[in-house]
């Protein structure tokens, strides 16, 4: 009830009628699993530098439908985000505003299904870009994967302690490390994290 409530009063803040797509229910089985890249982890002040997204269809990854765009940032690069995601400035010189990169993220999620690692802060970066142009935050339903694993490794193991870092899940689920650390190779990892889980519990 709570959620129907809040997608009723997001639904008319919106500012604009092409978007009004978002807030139809998906009936597809598809999913849109997306990872954004930032100049640090403060959603108030740091900037979207780039953002990574598959689409998931019958529990198969559709990497030649992908959407991979580089943003080029107001902020001042984080040292510490720079060691993990190895982004410079120097790299984002010929990116895209942020405008254009968010318009052609929405053509590609659509009215889907997302979903990512530790969502919430994605979500929170680009409902961040979102709000402040048409209105809304992201209406779409989101699955969290660490969430899915916890639930299953808590049914073996109902009183221990479960180790939700993205690593230790790939390797407990026994899946490949796509090797460079970006937010397409992140989204496709993290679209195999969930196709797995599906499998082994039957998730819908």
């Amino acid at each position: 009830m709570f959620n129907k409530i809040k997608q009723y009063f997001n639904q008319k803040n919106l500012l604009d009628e092409r978007y009004r797509y978002l807030f139809d229910k998906s009936e597809s089985d598809e999913y849109i699993c997306f990872d954004v890249e930032t100049t640090g982890l403060d959603t108030k002040v740091d900037d979207i530098i780039s953002i990574g997204a598959v689409k998931i269809k019958d529990n198969k990854i559709l990497t030649s439908q992908k959407f991979e765009r580089f943003v080029k940032p107001k902020s001042v690069m984080n040292e510490e985000s720079i060691k993990i995601h190895r982004i410079r400035c120097c790299d984002l010189e010929e990116a895209s505003e942020i405008d254009e990169v968010i318009e052609d993220f929405l053509a590609f999620i659509g009215n889907r299904k997302l979903v990512g690692y530790y969502l919430e802060f994605d979500v929170a970066m680009i409902n961040r870009v979102l709000k402040p142009r048409i209105g809304i935050t992201l209406p779409n339903e989101q699955i969290e994967v660490s969430a899915l694993y916890y639930d299953f490794k808590i049914g073996a193991i109902p009183q221990g302690n479960v180790d939700l870092r993205f690593d230790t899940i790939m390797k407990e689920l026994k899946l490949p490390f796509m090797g460079k650390h970006d937010a397409l190779n992140d989204a496709i990892m993290t679209a195999m994290i969930f196709i797995k889980l599906n499998k082994m519990k039957g998730i819908r």
